[in-house]
């Protein structure tokens, strides 16, 4: 008997000690749940101030930028700055990021396979560490992205008012089944709208009205209605009683004061005879038939409606009265689009609100731009737009950040009024170039800032100039014009061809002509392809307008006649692409052997046509290779004499390896800002088209087996000096 206790409790006793045990595993599988990143995910989008992340595979790829070293630009993918810290590796994994201050300066580097980019300053920054979580430190398990930022908490801000007003509404219901006395006190705690009365109304008495009518002496009184008092009637479902409205807005009243005297006494019966409505409507009477018989005066009003006993004051909070249906039931927000992805600018659209307008074409304006918005799809993770009026002073309607979706693009154009004034168009663009396209006016960084300008007719100012600015500045500029000058009016016009001097080419891609401005709605699905065709906005920009270009060519004996030909042919291809002026891109060229020779530098041709033929005239020298002396001679004689404001670029084609050291010279014009583009053929040696090349070296350097297949890097090329320019943020 004892064995067979001692048993049992022996048995219990692992029993307790396994259900325990089993707890306690069942406690330690519940991990936190980690968030999954993208490899293209910029730290900047992420609103969490420090969280723990997982970084997919793959993530080691030059099109997943990175600023910085140690410290990255919250501009930065997170997972590739992870990989470059060393935290992870290209197989992906947990890491920690936590976000610090922005900084003044960004170090680039090389490191565990990815290059990173050096930045000049920056709003945000943020550190990457091993995925583990700080002791006693909590991590969202969801992140919270910029693009959805507000949408949480306004829908918990209208839910919570829609909760109380709820039980607002509940609680003054339920008045109906207390004394007088309670229902009056409860309706003073509130302070608002009682809403509709239920049918479980227990008495009816004469409310007194929040104002009082003076007393006319010509007027007779009105008829009264008897105050009655019904007896308690149990309805289980209260609805609102249709029959109760709003007083409409019925504009100055004409009404004699006798008939306003009798509409003000009815309406103070409205309450009392709605106890008893529906037991008179069963028996086929109503209690507003009396009302509709009131006589009226010949005002053109059909119709008075019954109203409520209490009107809200204007303007005031206080809401006292019952609540309208459309209050009760509010409708839903509709979904607003997010934008479309595929249209990822910033726009600024210069209206004309010159008096040469008129009011009428003004309104055709608004309403063009109201279309344009619409056909964009307006939104956060699309285009941005924002308005900028000229006449003789330029100012902002609303800037990128004002408005997220085309709905409230709209109804802020149709409030716009009219300006005046002259058509200061120049003076228009120059504000736009030095106070829109701000980080503090919602400017993205990377994507392209368009700015679209109407003009009615002509401006009364120069453009040439500010044209180039802003275009040096990295905007994009299209002209639409609506019925230009004619034969009379062009003795009139300041600056003839302004169209052809303010756009980046005068192709037509970038202006459109409108011959009247009936037909402007005809040009907006041919405005908003254009606008949104990003890859062809990459090379209206700075890219083709700002910079120095040297050709640094190798003319070493084992390159021969014929494939020098081949070469010069090249390089005039690239010249093809840029606007070549004093004021825009200028082309230089060096040719080397053991010794340099200097072509033509940057200040000797100013026209596109007078820059291919001194290419063509180009004479093959033949000799050794001599890069490295080639590099450091351009340095001296091209790039040194560059304009401050220019980017300077170098394009060195070669055939083999140099006699000497080509690291030493890159370094030093890397570091003078020179951007090194290295074209190798043949026997050139990979090594030294990196070294020449700057980082990163696959987006720099291009090696050809023949010279006959050189023309096949000329696009790249293009779009790579383009879309690098693009890339940096705007801070």
């Amino acid at each position: 008997m004892k064995a067979s206790i001692i048993a049992t409790f022996f048995a219990l006793f692992l029993t307790c000690t396994y259900a325990t045990k089993e707890a306690t595993k069942k406690n330690k599988k519940a991990k936190l749940y980690v968030p999954e990143l993208d490899c293209d995910i910029k730290a900047g989008k992420i609103i969490n101030p420090e969280f723990i992340a997982k970084c997919p595979p793959g993530c080691q790829d030059i099109k997943y930028r990175v600023y910085g070293t140690d410290i990255y630009a919250s501009f930065s993918s997170v997972c590739s700055a992870a990989i470059h810290s060393g935290t992870i590796d290209n197989s992906g994994g947990k890491i920690l990021v936590q976000k610090v201050a922005g900084q003044s300066g960004y170090r680039g580097s090389f490191s565990n396979g990815i290059r990173s980019l050096s930045l000049p300053r920056w709003r945000e920054s943020f550190i990457v560490s091993e995925g583990k979580p700080k002791k006693g430190v909590t991590y969202p398990s969801t992140l919270e992205y910029s693009s959805s930022k507000s949408s949480p908490v306004k829908a918990e801000s209208k839910k919570s008012a829609q909760d109380i007003k709820a039980t607002r509404n509940t609680d003054i219901s339920n008045a109906s089944e207390k004394s007088p006395e309670q229902a009056d006190a409860l309706r003073k705690e509130y302070q608002t709208s009682p809403g509709p009365v239920p049918a479980t109304q227990v008495t009816t008495t004469t409310l007194k009205p929040t104002t009082t009518l003076e007393p006319i002496s010509t007027t007779p009184k009105p008829t009264t209605f008897p105050a009655t008092t019904s007896t308690t009637t149990t309805i289980t479902a209260a609805k609102p009683r249709s029959a109760v409205h709003r007083v409409r807005d019925i504009g100055p009243s004409s009404v004699h004061p006798v008939y306003s005297a009798v509409a003000a006494a009815a309406s103070r019966q409205v309450q009392a005879a709605q106890g008893r409505g529906q037991n008179q409507a069963s028996r086929g009477t109503s209690p507003y038939a009396s009302i509709r018989n009131i006589p009226r005066a010949n005002t053109g009003i059909q119709r008075q409606e019954p109203v409520a006993a209490f009107r809200k004051p204007a303007g005031s909070p206080v809401h006292l009265g019952f609540s309208s249906k459309e209050e009760l039931n509010p409708k839903p927000l509709e979904p607003v689009s997010q934008g479309n992805p595929n249209c990822k600018v910033d726009l600024s659209f210069l209206i004309d609100g010159s008096w040469s307008i008129g009011k009428r074409r003004f309104q055709i304006q608004k309403q063009f731009l109201s279309d344009v918005a619409q056909a964009l799809d307006v939104g956060v993770a699309g285009p941005l737009m924002g308005i900028v009026q000229y006449g003789d002073d330029p100012s902002t309607e609303f800037n990128l950040k004002t408005h997220t979706n085309s709905r409230d693009v709209k109804n802020a154009i149709e409030k716009i009024p009219q300006k005046g004034g002259r058509s200061n168009v120049g003076k228009a663009l120059s504000f736009v170039n030095k106070n829109f396209f701000l980080d503090a006016n919602g400017n993205r960084g990377g994507a392209p800032n368009v700015a679209i300008v109407l003009v009615d007719g002509w401006p009364t100012d120069k453009v040439e100039e500010a044209s180039r600015l802003a275009r040096e500045s990295g905007i994009n500029i299209f002209f639409v014009t609506i019925e230009g000058a004619d034969e009379n009016e062009k003795q009139n016009v300041i600056e003839p061809n302004f169209v052809d001097k303010a756009v980046c080419r005068t192709n037509g891609f970038y202006s459109i002509n409108v011959p009247s401005w009936f037909n402007l709605r005809k040009v907006v699905q041919t405005l908003v392809k254009r606008v949104c065709d990003t890859d062809r906005l990459a090379c209206s920009k700075t890219c083709l307008n700002s910079a120095d270009i040297g050709i640094v060519i190798d003319g070493s004996s084992s390159v021969g006649t014929g494939n020098f030909r081949t070469v010069l042919q090249f390089v005039a291809n690239i010249s093809k692409e840029f606007e070549i002026s004093d004021t825009d891109t200028r082309i230089g060229a060096v040719q080397y052997t053991y010794e340099q020779r200097l072509e033509f530098g940057f200040d000797k041709h100013s026209t596109k046509q007078d820059v291919l033929n001194a290419i063509k005239r180009i004479n093959y020298w033949s000799g050794g290779t001599s890069t490295g002396a080639a590099i450091n001679y351009a340095s001296e004689q091209l790039f040194s004499k560059s304009k401050p404001n220019k980017r300077k670029i170098m394009i060195l084609i070669t055939d083999g390896r140099s006699y000497d050291d080509v690291r030493v010279p890159a370094m030093t014009a890397h570091q003078n800002g020179v951007i090194a583009y290295s074209v190798g053929i043949a026997w050139a040696a990979q090594d030294e088209l990196e070294s020449i090349a700057t980082d990163p070296d696959k987006e720099h350097s291009f090696f050809v087996d023949e010279f006959d297949h050189l023309y096949r890097f000329v696009p790249r090329i293009i779009q790579n000096i383009c879309t690098e320019f693009n890339s940096q943020p705007r801070n």
